[in-house]
């Protein structure tokens, strides 16, 4: 297995560094949707899968079985069917329905939950629903993206590495929040790197990631229902968090501007970059980094259908521009 997995390492990493234009900041987008399977999350897939496999906690006979909102489970499924291993993908209502597709095509099982938990999200109902799994014995591993270390290591060594071959200097990075992994392995090389950088947190309004009052969100990639314990080792300076329209908005932006198909997170961090520097009045063009995490290819039905634009509008009494 260990051949085959060392197959992929060439299509991970090394994505395009784009410089975009602005009136006041020298503003940056790295291009993770290049890396293979079109997403940033192939990197930490990737090195789990791998480390796991060379310390003996995977082997041929292993299943493999992950909670995840999209991205990491499409990158674990495609690299298990690579190497010839099961894969069990736990997603709920809010996966877009191309992964979905995805997953019932290359996963040897998908399990969707239904049941929203106490946070009024799904998250600690595929966490729970893991843990009953994997309890009852057999071969499982769990990545457990919310807790596993090399979920964090993984950006250290590689996305953070890069940054720093590209970029001779920078004043700040934008890091959307999800499970907690880009922006703790992130940051921690960053800091590294970069002696006065300020790492800035991306959240989506409703998300209990840093302690705000939970509410029903509906694009999924950023934000979660709880805090991820390997956060307690990232680097951040401030928080900033969007409405979901402002990520909507800035997802249009992005593309009518500046020519990138993102998704929802690329949106909710140009958007916290609007917000941040609104009332500033800079005497220097500040370098700024942002990610765009994936393309908007997933969110066809969502983020760029109009239909369910308006109904997420209505959810929150708003008028979309």
């Amino acid at each position: 297995m260990l051949t085959e997995i060392s197959k992929l390492e060439k299509f991970i990493g090394h994505t395009e560094l784009v410089k975009l234009e602005s009136e006041n900041l020298d503003l940056h987008c790295k291009l993770e949707f290049q890396n293979f399977m079109g997403s940033i999350k192939v990197r930490p897939a990737y090195y789990i899968l791998r480390n796991s496999i060379e310390s003996g906690l995977i082997n041929k006979d292993t299943t493999v079985i992950e909670s995840s909102s999209g991205n990491f489970a499409v990158a674990l499924a495609s690299i298990c069917k690579q190497i010839g291993i099961k894969f069990i993908p736990v997603i709920d209502p809010n996966i877009n329905k191309s992964y979905e597709d995805f997953l019932n095509s290359f996963a040897f099982k998908t399990i969707k939950v239904s049941e929203r938990d106490e946070t009024g999200g799904y998250l600690l109902t595929r966490v729970r629903t893991i843990e009953n799994i994997v309890s009852e014995g057999g071969n499982y591993f769990w990545p457990n993206q919310y807790k596993n270390k090399n979920n964090f290591l993984a950006y250290y060594h590689s996305l953070g590495n890069e940054v720093g071959e590209e970029m001779n200097d920078l004043d700040y990075a934008f890091i959307g929040v999800s499970s907690g992994g880009t922006i703790t392995g992130l940051s921690r090389r960053l800091k590294e790197l970069y002696s006065k950088i300020k790492i800035v947190a991306v959240d989506i309004e409703g998300s209990m990631i840093f302690n705000q009052k939970p509410k029903k969100r509906f694009i999924p990639g950023i934000g979660s229902s709880k805090t991820p314990e390997i956060l307690k080792d990232a680097l951040i300076d401030e928080v900033v968090h969007v409405s979901e329209i402002e990520a909507i908005e800035s997802c249009y932006h992005l593309f009518d501007k500046h020519g990138i198909f993102g998704g929802g997170s690329s949106g909710a961090s140009l958007a916290a970059i609007k917000n941040y520097f609104k009332d500033d009045t800079l005497t220097k063009k500040p370098k700024v980094l942002f990610l765009c995490p994936d393309s908007g290819t997933s969110y066809i039905n969502t983020i760029y259908n109009k239909e369910w634009v308006n109904k997420i509008s209505e959810e929150h009494n708003l008028v979309i521009s």
